[in-house]
């Protein structure tokens, strides 16, 4: 039997075939597609994707379980766009879970698969809802705006300081302020002079400060040992007091009164004329009597000191 011989163009379509085949598997599998292995598709609406690119990663917990495989405006024409992940299919997540686009520090960007607690897991083509976790620059916006706001405020604050000084230190405020410091560091002079003066004074009188000290060290003591007198002392000024405090004092001052005012009385009678001592204090007729009386009473014993015989008669003998 004539063996079929296969015509030259089958065979070049069929290494085209195979060519292509292991081509598409090779793109794929650069872009970490294993066409080979089980995948599931899902779907994430953002709001906006900068930076984002096909083929960037999808992980979870840090380890890469799939790639960003299409991204595209919303049908529905808001502008939304509209992500389509594949991840390895025997990779449960949750139908509650999140996927959060973030980039690191250099800016590269990836879907983080954040897990949740549902006890079912998604199924392809089914949405997951989408998160943005800020940015690197968006984070530091973020810190350094109330900075900003704060240093915003201090240069107010200080340019009202400025005005304020400049207002300040005009030409007349500057003369008044001028003196004012003039005359406080002669006041601080003054003090400073004074410290030594009183410093100086201690010094040559720290003896006698010494002594005083002393004194008044054993005043306290004698004070501490009399206590008992003091205290005695003290008493009998209370016992005074109440007596001051007393019906007998009060009876007291009240005859003493009594006695001023018959005291008074009399004054008056003598001076208005009344009675012999008025008399005797207004009448100058008696004054010249006695004065007379005196002058002869000084004459007569004048004469007796000189003639004592012719008064007095003096015998020896008893005759």
């Amino acid at each position: 039997m004539q063996k079929r011989r296969i015509s030259r163009e089958v065979k070049l379509g069929v290494f085209f075939v195979v060519g292509l085949l292991v081509f598409i598997w090779g793109v794929n599998y650069l872009k970490g597609i294993d066409v080979l292995a089980r995948q599931l598709r899902f779907h994430v609406v953002y709001e906006e994707v900068d930076g984002l690119l096909e083929s960037n990663p999808v992980s979870l917990n840090g380890v890469k379980i799939g790639q960003v495989d299409r991204i595209a405006f919303h049908p529905d024409g808001s502008g939304r766009v509209v992500v389509t992940a594949i991840v390895r299919q025997h990779i449960p997540i949750p139908a509650n879970s999140r996927a959060q686009l973030s980039g690191d520090i250099i800016g590269e960007k990836e879907i983080r698969i954040i897990m949740g607690d549902a006890p079912h897991g998604i199924s392809p083509g089914d949405t997951l809802a989408g998160s943005v976790q800020p940015g690197l620059a968006e984070e530091i916006s973020r810190q350094i705006i109330p900075f900003r706001d704060r240093a915003e405020q201090l240069m107010i604050q200080a340019d009202s300081l400025l005005t304020a000084l400049n207002i300040v230190l005009g030409p007349e405020n500057r003369v008044k302020l001028e003196s004012s410091i003039d005359r406080f560091s002669q006041t601080m002079a003054s003090i400073d002079h004074t410290a030594r003066q009183t410093e100086l004074f201690i010094s040559e009188e720290s003896d006698r400060l010494g002594a005083i000290l002393a004194n008044i060290e054993s005043i306290t003591r004698n004070l501490e040992d009399n206590k008992d007198v003091l205290n005695h002392i003290l008493q009998n000024m209370s016992d005074i007091s109440d007596l001051f405090a007393g019906d007998q004092f009060a009876q007291t001052m009240e005859q003493v009164g009594e006695s001023v005012s018959s005291m008074n009385r009399v004054m008056h009678a003598i001076e208005s004329g009344e009675g012999s001592a008025a008399l005797l204090l207004n009448d100058d007729s008696l004054y010249i009597q006695l004065r007379d009386a005196s002058g002869q009473l000084e004459h007569l014993l004048e004469d007796i000191r000189k003639n004592p015989k012719n008064y007095f008669r003096i015998s020896v003998f008893g005759r």
